[in-house]
């Protein structure tokens, strides 16, 4: 019999294809999402030290719906603002084997329209 599996456990092994191929370094870190069924957050990192230069999420931004593109375009508009300031503005976006649809996609045009290139 088939096993059948969770949608959950193949975004994971998607993400982790891509992660062979996706890096943030120094010069270009890696801008990451991560979806919610509540919120939504978003990181970058610099992988070659494996720490988190500048981040946000729908939670510290106390959004009341952060589960809407809205809150998601409001995410993104943040994180390029942090990310400009932190002397960020190039950056690899790692959507983490979601679609880039929805949210994600929202998340990623606000960073844009906020400064960042990718």
């Amino acid at each position: 019999m088939i096993e059948k599996k969770s949608r959950s456990s193949v975004r994971v092994r998607k993400h982790l294809r891509v992660r062979e191929k996706i890096s943030g370094t120094a010069e270009k870190p890696r801008l990451c999402v991560f979806r919610s069924n509540k919120h939504i957050e978003a990181q970058i990192i610099d992988d070659v030290k494996g720490v988190t230069l500048v981040s946000s999420s729908s939670v510290q931004l106390k959004l009341k719906n952060g589960s809407n593109c809205e809150a998601a375009a409001q995410v993104g508009a943040d994180l390029a603002k942090k990310a400009l300031a932190a002397g960020i503005s190039v950056v690899c976006f790692d959507r983490a084997g979601y679609l880039y649809h929805g949210r994600v996609a929202a998340l990623a045009d606000a960073a844009r329209e906020g400064g960042l290139k990718f």
